[in-house]
């Protein structure tokens, strides 16, 4: 079963929540930040990303980046002001992009549930991001970054989902951002029918957010070792998340680039990939239109590859293996470019897909890497199953996208 729960969102008057809303806190670094909050003392990033209202060269981790965030928020709440809900409340939460639409529910789940694995998860969390974020809570008595959760569509609920959303109650928010995404939230009058239509589902999954799940983990044992009259029903025993069917997610590619080739010249490199895989020239340069093929960017060229042999992707028991990205990394990165581990290799860089295949060329073609390589999109059934089998996806394997929001609702713990 999955235990949501309604909460007191502390959130921005509709009248100012284009200026509130920003960008997820780990998409953009200082300087960006810095950029996109100039001007605007409401916008999120000044609690996210306090460094930015700090002395250049201040060290992201220094007790007082972690004070400035709570005087930024303690700010806006004055200001803004943001308002809190005087009931506990679900909410609706819907993604338009382009023509791709995905509607999800906004409440709390249980960090009980994450510990005991029933909040599945894909990826290994960084110890170094995971204080950050830790202490970003404590310090704040907050949860203010989104945890984006799936789960294996559910009819019931998406009847009820449609049947509110469609319903005469006008929404709370309702704003395009300035990547064109549009953001429509709805507050529930009645949570109850949602909450326990979640609980005949067996499972959730986290699609972003494993930072921010696992520090509220950790942020909840900080406050019940200091806390002698716990009970398991205090704030801090949840988090906030966004929960979407996974018939709704839209998962784009994550590229890669590589800085050189290893010693070998141009023509050495393509004899190697040659004897490993099936290569066309003039391959469509908006990279593969199916799993099992991959397009390569150099020498001004684009090229399909497809593996020669048994080594394809066709390993069923073991699903990760059976990844794009694995099958790239396994059959070129590592034993062609010399790439073991792209976790740690600084001669590899990730390219979302958002950017685009253009992005790869630019990249190539003004010196910045040597190599390009377009993937076709993870599914989100291989990444259900992965997270089923307790195992790990490759870095980099999944860009989820349209992203929601920070600043539109608030977790007070």
């Amino acid at each position: 079963m999955a235990d949501i729960f309604p909460f007191r969102a502390q959130r921005p008057p509709a009248g100012r929540v284009e200026q509130v809303a920003s960008v997820p806190y780990d998409v953009v670094d200082t300087v960006e930040a810095r950029s996109l909050a100039a001007g605007n003392p409401h916008s999120f990033l000044h609690v996210t990303r306090p460094e930015i209202d700090l002395p250049d060269g201040t060290n992201l981790y220094s007790d007082e980046v972690y004070a400035q965030a709570a005087v930024n928020l303690q700010r806006l709440v004055e200001n803004c002001p943001l308002e809190t809900e005087a009931e506990p409340s679900l909410y609706l939460y819907r993604l338009r992009m382009g023509e791709h639409v995905q509607t999800g529910v906004a409440a709390c789940c249980s960090v009980d549930e994450y510990d005991r694995d029933l909040i599945r998860k894909h990826e290994r969390t960084r110890p170094d991001k995971e204080d950050d974020r830790t202490r970003h809570m404590i310090q704040l008595r907050a949860q203010t970054g989104v945890v984006f959760l799936t789960y294996r569509q559910d009819r019931r609920i998406d009847a009820l989902v449609e049947g509110e959303t469609s319903a005469a109650a006008a929404p709370l928010y309702n704003f395009t951002a300035p990547d064109g995404v549009q953001h429509t939230v709805w507050r529930l009058s009645a949570p109850e029918p949602l909450v326990r239509s979640f609980r005949e589902v067996p499972l959730l999954y986290i699609a972003d957010g494993h930072h921010r799940a696992a520090s509220a983990s950790r942020t909840r044992a900080a406050l019940r070792e200091q806390n002698p009259g716990h009970t398991g029903e205090e704030e801090y025993n949840r988090f906030l998340a966004v929960i979407f069917p996974s018939n709704q997610m839209q998962i784009l590619p994550y590229n890669r680039v590589v800085k050189d080739l290893h010693g070998q010249s141009l023509e050495e490199f393509l004899a190697a990939v040659g004897e490993r895989f099936g290569m066309t020239e003039n391959a469509n340069s908006r990279g593969p239109g199916t799993s099992g093929h991959w397009h390569m960017y150099l020498g001004n060229r684009w090229y399909g590859l497809t593996l020669k042999g048994e080594g394809t992707n066709a390993a069923d028991d073991d699903p990760v293996a059976a990844l794009d990205v694995s099958v790239l990394q396994d059959n070129l990165l590592a034993p062609i470019l010399g790439i073991r581990d792209q976790r740690t290799d600084k001669r590899v860089d990730f390219v979302g897909g958002i950017r685009g295949t253009a992005e790869l060329a630019r990249l190539v073609d003004s010196g910045r890497a040597a190599v390009a390589f377009a993937l076709y999109p993870t599914a989100i059934e291989d990444l259900l199953r992965v997270s089923d089998a307790n195992a790990v996806m490759p870095p980099k394997s999944t860009w989820f996208e349209p992203k929601l929001r920070d600043g539109l609702l608030i977790h007070r713990i």
